[in-house]
């Protein structure tokens, strides 16, 4: 899960200067965060403890961080297909979840941020659902100018978490969460013990 830097390694003749070869890689690390959820979903009556283990790119930020486990939990399946996280800050050719069948058939993509139309209407194509979740206060700009270009992704859904509750969610994030989510009439509070955030998203496209 690394994104690639280019070094260059050098060695020299007995008699000569260094001299310039082929390239290396050099890794960027990740930051691992670990996060317990507990997630009570009244509207799906689903209940469910769940352990994960976040290998964070160095350029993705607290806010960013808690909307993925936001995402996860309100996107985790009742069937037997996990829903994982994925690597797109690492791999361009992933989205930052996804959930997939037993035979690797891509069940649901699930995109964070402000993803292009060119991107959308791909995922389209190879998964069977696909989902965006915005989270700043950009949202606006970027769906005026996406919204007419997408309308023939019959499997896609987009939301807005606004950019008051992803900033509150951001002020939760630690190296080790313990974090319960619960749903209730498409509401929901994340809370860490001490402090309690309410988010409502917000559908922008898409049917439920």
């Amino acid at each position: 899960m690394n994104e690639r830097l280019i070094a260059y390694k050098c060695h020299g003749s007995e008699n000569g200067p260094p001299i310039q070869t082929h390239p290396t890689e050099m890794a960027l690390k990740a930051t691992i965060y670990k996060a317990n959820l507990q997630l009570s979903d009244m509207d799906r009556q689903l209940y469910r403890d769940q352990a994960l283990t976040i290998a964070r790119h160095p350029s993705e930020t607290d806010e960013r961080m808690m909307i993925r486990l936001l995402v996860f939990a309100l996107n985790l399946p009742a069937g037997d297909s996990p829903l994982e996280l994925a690597k797109d800050l690492w791999e361009a050719d992933e989205p930052s979840l996804w959930q997939k069948s037993m035979t690797g058939e891509i069940e649901h993509w699930i995109e964070i941020g402000q993803p292009d139309e060119k991107r959308l209407m791909r995922a389209s194509a190879r998964a069977e659902r696909v989902s965006v979740y915005s989270f700043n206060s950009k949202t606006a700009t970027w769906w005026s100018g996406i919204q007419t270009k997408i309308t023939r992704a019959r499997n896609l859904s987009v939301w807005q978490v606004k950019a008051d509750q992803s900033e509150a969610l951001a002020a939760l994030a630690q190296r080790s969460m313990q974090l319960n989510v619960t749903v209730q009439d498409h509401v929901v509070w994340m809370d860490n013990g001490q402090s309690s955030v309410e988010i409502l998203p917000v559908r922008l496209y898409g049917t439920p």
